[in-house]
């Protein structure tokens, strides 16, 4: 049998952000799954937070549901959610280009400045480093102007160098950039090859945001994308199996 804790401040706090992240009904053994307490504390927990006037309807056996009016400190942090904040901020320092580089420290920075005195050692000291970019290749990718073109969602004209150096022409529906230890990737619809492709940004030898709306919704090119990508997968551990 599972263990029950007492009740904690912060297991209370956890439900409400799980909640929050769900855009369907969370059951009580979902919950209790991922709090690893028993179910009978979820629901001890949940009449508490009812009691508390936190807007959460539902009923056992079926799932609950918060309330889309309510709202909580922005900045009331666990300590393993500042940890990944953290660890996320390094990474971004570490391996993106100048703009973001500069804005991941600056969230640290405006965290470090409203955390309360005892989660600050979880920022000065960390337990989780990432690794150092030392091969990292030296471009001069334009990536501000791909991440403008894929939130304003306009098409891209790039000039491409391929794998064999030749440069070719194309324009794209930008939908995401991939980023890895050393490479990062445009993902985009390319207008000439009727599909999805990867793009290495340090391959890109000009990019132009053209004057004309990409012909999908994003998220529905990113929906297509991920699908694909499943796809291809699957087809693969088939082949391979």
């Amino acid at each position: 049998m599972i263990a029950e804790p007492l009740r904690s401040t912060d297991r209370l706090f956890q439900i409400i952000q799980i909640l929050r992240r769900s855009s369907r009904p969370v059951t009580a053994r979902m919950l209790s799954e991922e709090l690893e307490v028993s179910i009978r504390t979820i629901y001890r927990d949940v009449a508490h937070l009812i009691g508390q006037r936190v807007p959460i309807s539902g009923e056992a056996g079926v799932g609950y549901i918060l309330g889309a009016g309510y709202d909580m400190p922005p900045l009331a942090l666990l300590p393993a959610e500042l940890e990944a904040i953290v660890l996320g901020a390094q990474w971004v320092a570490a391996h993106g280009e100048k703009e973001l580089s500069r804005a991941a420290l600056d969230v640290l920075t405006k965290v470090t400045a409203v955390v309360p005195p005892a989660l600050q050692p979880f920022i000065s000291i960390p337990s989780t480093v990432t690794k150092l970019p030392l091969d990292a290749p030296q471009g001069k990718d334009d990536r501000a102007s791909l991440r403008a073109a894929i939130r304003a969602g306009m098409k891209l004209r790039l000039h491409y160098r391929d794998q064999q150096g030749e440069l070719t022409e194309r324009t794209v529906w930008p939908v995401v950039l991939g980023y890895s230890d050393i490479t990062c990737m445009l993902i985009a619809w390319c207008e000439l090859r009727q599909g999805f492709r990867h793009f290495r940004t340090d391959r890109i030898h000009a990019v132009e945001i053209l004057d004309e709306k990409i012909g999908e919704s994003r998220s529905r090119l990113l929906q297509r994308w991920k699908a694909q990508r499943i796809t291809a997968l699957a087809k693969i551990m088939t082949e391979t199996g």
